[in-house]
């Protein structure tokens, strides 16, 4: 097995992010990759104007690649002070206003994957109440998802980078996935399987893969130390996605590294062409 045995997509929110936005798609196209996903791409704007939404729509179009993962707003990406659905107050209702936005840009693009990241705890507040906001809003989630063809991701972080992420831990964001599951009935919620946050946390990774494969629904990867292209540090991404093979998983692995001080084109040698063709 190995690498070429694999679907793989780049995140062009962390690669291809020395271009402007649009350009990314057509980047993406020309290093040999058929496939991308992408953290909700404005920041500040869970529903920016249908002009921003219609143009990135037809630079992917345009490359001839499928977007196959989204973000749900979830406000600063990358850094510690991100996350939106269960922080009360203004977050909250940006994330909700953002359901139905993203949910039919995602299926304008024939996208069937959802990510949903849970906010920080905040100071002040209950931990107890935020996890309710939470699973109110995870389940509009679900059944946003639902109503356009996809599933709902739910992700581990790690605590290192993200102190105040309740979920940095694959054990609960599979409580989280059930939690959602049991509420709406859909079963359409998924364990997203981050490598990277999950080697960062100190998890057993052959462990976690053994007993979560079979409710995982997207998988991300990057090596550790460093958060850079496989092969940088010292995780066995290749044996561990060979694991997941054998264990059941046949869908997406998005890379979400760093390609460091070199364009991100450089960055993928190690990636036979057609691991990267897939669509």
């Amino acid at each position: 097995m190995g690498y070429s045995d694999q679907r793989f997509n780049v995140n062009l929110s962390i690669l291809f992010t020395e271009l402007p936005l649009l350009e990314r798609p057509a980047a993406a196209a020309k290093a040999g990759f058929g496939a991308v996903e992408l953290w909700w791409p404005w920041v500040d704007a869970p529903t920016p104007e249908r002009s921003e939404l219609d143009a990135l729509k037809k630079a992917i179009e345009d490359a001839g690649v499928r977007l196959v993962g989204l973000n749900f707003y979830a406000g600063q990406l990358p850094g510690p002070d991100r996350g939106a659905l269960s922080v009360p107050g203004e977050e909250s209702e940006k994330f909700r206003a953002n359901l139905a936005v993203a949910a039919d840009f995602a299926e304008s693009l024939g996208c069937t994957a959802l990510n949903a990241l849970y906010g920080n705890r905040v100071e002040g507040v209950d931990p107890a109440v935020q996890d309710e906001l939470a699973l109110e809003n995870l389940t509009l989630a679900a059944r946003e998802a639902d109503r356009v063809g996809a599933i709902l991701l739910i992700e581990a972080l790690n605590a290192p980078e993200s102190p105040k992420c309740p979920i940095v831990s694959a054990p609960k964001a599979i409580e989280i996935v059930d939690k959602v599951n049991a509420a709406t009935g859909l079963g359409n919620a998924k364990f997203l399987m981050d490598l990277y946050h999950l080697s960062m946390n100190g998890e057993d990774l052959p462990s976690v893969i053994e007993r979560y494969a079979a409710k995982t629904g997207h998988v991300q990867i990057a090596d550790n130390p460093g958060r850079g292209a496989p092969g940088t540090g010292s995780l066995p991404l290749e044996d561990l996605l060979d694991q997941l093979r054998d264990a059941g998983y046949d869908g997406w692995v998005g890379l979400e590294y760093k390609a460091g001080d070199r364009p991100s084109e450089e960055s993928f040698g190690w990636l036979p062409a057609e691991a990267r063709a897939a669509r």
